[in-house]
């Protein structure tokens, strides 16, 4: 089957490249291949539309700049592509994130998944530098949420760790469908996950919030989170720069929430909040 290759230059690379992956894979583009200027997409050659782009809204965006060129390609053979650009990650010598066909490595976590067109593979810094903290906080016993779960690894992890129950969330099909893949094939049994945004889990209580998603829909759910957070509970917040910190602490503050600790990689921010209670 003959396919349609466009090739993206993105600027930021991140979260740009997340954002446009998710929107081209809901306008028809079935596989896809980051590079070091943006990311490569596929389309079938008989499901391509000259309009394709058309409804891309980060395409329009002052926030990015995006340009591409088009080619048209032989067939291809995806899980060999896939195979090729797809490398384990070893975090902090006590978890590692792989696929099937990588061998076991003797560590303490041992995650293994299939991203397809899903995100969280923890190449991405964020992605990293959040399961950094799951490995050094205590998910003993407590009730989890992970919104925007990608791939599902953090919550995976997460019950690794001893989380008694775990709600996985993400707006994207794909990664719903991918996480409930990778929840199988980690013989998870405390994982429940759900298709749509914050309102499908609003009005329930956890202990721990992991929300790697991106500065604007952070600053619109902090609020959502602190009400669904229990006394003292923990919110893991990446997916933003530095530059971005005070933004994000400013509307944590108001709701609550409080700064602990901080990772940074590349300009990448991670960030620990607990919720302070009321006096």
């Amino acid at each position: 089957m003959d396919y349609i290759e466009y090739n993206f230059k993105v600027s930021p690379l991140q979260p740009g490249c997340e954002i446009l992956i998710a929107e081209l894979a809901e306008a028809g583009f079935e596989s896809f291949t980051e590079t070091p200027e943006g990311v490569s997409a596929y389309i079938q050659k008989n499901l391509w539309l000259p309009e394709v782009l058309d409804d891309i809204f980060i395409l329009k965006s002052d926030e990015f700049t995006i340009t591409f060129d088009i080619k048209e390609i032989a067939p291809i053979n995806w899980n060999e592509e896939w195979e090729k650009n797809f490398n384990p990650i070893l975090v902090e010598n006590k978890c590692s994130v792989r696929a099937p066909f990588h061998p076991q490595p003797e560590v303490e976590y041992d995650i293994v998944i299939e991203p397809k067109m899903s995100f969280g593979t923890g190449h991405h810094e964020t992605t990293y530098m959040m399961i950094c903290y799951i490995l050094n906080n205590d998910f003993k016993g407590k009730k989890v949420l992970d919104m925007g779960c990608g791939t599902a690894v953090l919550a995976i992890l997460s019950e690794m760790k001893g989380a008694s129950l775990i709600d996985a969330v993400d707006i994207d099909s794909w990664c719903y469908l991918n996480s409930l893949e990778n929840i199988e094939s980690n013989l998870c049994k405390n994982i429940s996950v759900y298709e749509g945004d914050s309102a499908v889990v609003k009005g329930r209580k956890y202990d721990i919030i992991l929300a790697n998603i991106n500065r604007n829909i952070l600053l619109g759910d902090i609020p959502v989170y602190a009400e669904m957070l229990t006394t003292s509970g923990e919110l893991y917040l990446s997916g933003f720069y530095t530059e971005d910190i005070p933004a994000i602490e400013e509307v944590c503050n108001q709701h609550g929430l409080y700064k602990t600790d901080i990772l940074e990689k590349n300009n990448w921010v991670s960030v620990k909040l607990v919720l302070r209670p009321k006096s």
